[in-house]
This record gives C-alpha cells, structure tokens and sequence, in this order.
C-alpha cells in the first residue's frame, strides 16, 4: 500500500521505479527484510548490506522473502575493497538472483558494473569528491550516491551543499545526496536547491520497529542528537561516525601510536586493515544486539529529528509529507 501522495517527478523515481526519491540507505546490521518490506510497501526503495548475513543461504533466503511480500526494486550494498573476503560470492548471488541494483562502497565498482551492466542490474556508486565521480562514471555506473560529511557510518569530507555542486559540475551522472537528511523540508531543499534527484536516508530509521536492533540502540537515537556524534577511525580505520556514549568517550575516538603505525606500515597494511575492520565490526554487533556497556553504535547527525521509535511506514510518510508541505511553502511564496 502506497502514501495518499502523488509520484514526485525525479530522475531516481524513474531510474529505479519508484515512488518517491527516497533509498532507505544500507546499514550494517541494521537493515533487515522487514524493514525493506515495509520501505517497498511505501512507495520507496531499501537496500541491505551483503555483510548483514553469515551465509549465502541466508542472503538469499532475506532477498527471497522481500520479493514474496512486496513489489519494488530491491537493492544490495557491495563492500567492494579487500576488507571484504566474501565479496566475490555476494556479486555472484547478486548476479544469481538478479537483484535489480547494487550500491558499491569503500573501493572501485569496476568489476561490479562490468558483469552487472550487462545483466540489466544497475550500479550506483557511493563517491566523496568529483574525482571518483568521473572515474566511476568513466566505468559505466548508472547514478552517483554523494556521501558527504553529514553521512552515518562511513562519511565523506564535504558538506552537502558543497558536494553535489561539484559533483553536478564534474559529471553527466543523477545526484542522490547521502547524509544529513531526516525532514521532509531538508529533503525538499537538498532536491530543489543543491540539486540532487533523491536521498538516502538511513539513521531515522535505526529507530524503527521493523529494526533488528536491541531497544537500547533505538532509545539511544530518539535520546541522543547531532551534537553527539562523533568521528571514530578505531573501528574499521577509516572515519566513521558513531554515538559518543560513555564507553566511545573512555577508549577516545582515534588508534593509538601503535594502530597508526601498523596501518601505514606497506607490507602489514592490508593484513592490518582487515583485521581493524573485523574487530570493529564485531564491537558494533555486540552492542547493537544486547545491553552492554561496551556501545559502540553507528548513527549520523540526523537522529536529531528522531523524536520516537515508530513503524518505517510512519517514517516515510512524514517525510513525503513534510516534502510536499514544503513545496506549498515555495509555491505560495512564488506567488
């Protein structure tokens, strides 16, 4: 069952047949079928982290009953750099199962565009400045996703209103601002003023009821607000943004001496990686799933607008509606 809203007239509503521009963005751990379900029924589209399931079986099992409970495209994040040693079996059951888009995180999307190109499986590509803009674009992928600095998770250097400019200026590609978003009005401004076709939007919905996560994490997003999100290279070694809890305050927010010096180290780097990777992965699972005073909880500056745990229906319908009162207020002022 669709919003009572008519269709809103944007290149990513037509790219990937939606009704409104809105990807409930994909988050580790927390995405889940249920939560797609519910994204599909509302006239939006949802992708979920490959990373979110221990086995194949199981991916294919969450994708499987997605389809069976709801029409829409249904779309899969790719780890694509060496951190991810299941990434070769994840594009393949992509391919398999014919998912109908991949979003490509953390490396190049080569590989991923050329055997999902032809297969007729769109390739969006999460970029943070107009140089992997234009390499990716050079590749062949379908649409640009502009994670900027307002981004949950793994965020990138740039505010919004400075990055879909330059990436508009640089590339020929759909812009679909992430980061930063949790209002109808922001929405509506980051669309008609910046110049993006549609938005990812992913923390409003940690605090879902469809979301797998523990009570603790949701109330901790309604409780907590932008001023208390921090950056934090301990948990994968890139930036990544997380709630300053107490427990993220006591083991401080950057790698130690030790850390840094074994990252940069050429022959240790990657081994290194993939092991700060793991570790960090591991303490966000931990914390995410039971009450521990180990939390570590990814989120981004907007669980600011979340005032509530609420099913995603009801969070996807005020952002509509907030879009649409927003463009009364534009109209009316027009006049």
């Amino acid at each position: 069952m669709s919003l009572d809203y008519r269709k809103i007239d944007s290149p990513l509503c037509d790219l990937l047949g939606i009704e409104y521009p809105i990807i409930m963005a994909p988050m580790f751990l927390v995405s889940n079928a249920a939560m797609t379900i519910e994204a599909l029924k509302a006239g939006i589209t949802a992708a979920i982290p490959a990373l979110n399931y221990r086995t194949d079986e199981a991916f294919r099992a969450a994708i499987a009953e997605v389809r069976a409970a709801a029409k829409g495209p249904v779309g899969v994040n790719l780890i694509v750099n060496k951190s991810n040693i299941h990434y070769k079996q994840q594009l393949q059951t992509c391919l398999d199962i014919h998912v109908d888009y991949i979003i490509t995180s953390l490396g190049s999307p080569e590989e991923v565009i050329r055997v999902c190109k032809p297969n007729g499986i769109k390739v969006l590509c999460d970029v943070v400045d107009e140089h992997f803009a234009k390499k990716v674009e050079d590749l062949g992928a379908d649409a640009l996703i502009a994670v900027n600095k307002e981004a949950g998770g793994h965020c990138g250097p740039y505010p919004a209103k400075e990055l879909i400019p330059r990436l508009l200026s640089n590339s020929k590609l759909p812009v679909i601002s992430a980061g930063g978003v949790g209002t109808g009005a922001q929405m509506f401004h980051r669309m008609h003023d910046d110049g993006a076709c549609g938005i990812s939007i992913g923390s409003p919905f940690i605090a879902s009821n469809e979301s797998p996560v523990s009570q603790e994490y949701k109330q901790a997003c309604v409780d907590y607000g932008a001023k208390d999100i921090v950056l934090t290279t301990k948990i994968s070694g890139s930036p990544c943004t997380v709630i300053n809890t107490p427990y993220v305050q006591k083991i401080g927010t950057k790698q130690n001496a030790f850390e840094a010096f074994l990252s940069k180290n050429k022959s240790l780097k990657k081994y290194i990686k993939m092991l700060t990777f793991f570790k960090g992965m591991k303490s966000i699972e931990n914390a995410a799933f039971s009450a521990t005073y180990k939390t570590v909880w990814c989120a981004g500056p907007s669980i600011e607008y979340v005032h509530a745990i609420r099913p995603v229906h009801d969070i996807i319908d005020e952002l509509v509606k907030g879009y649409y009162e927003e463009l009364g207020k534009e109209f009316h002022t027009a006049r």
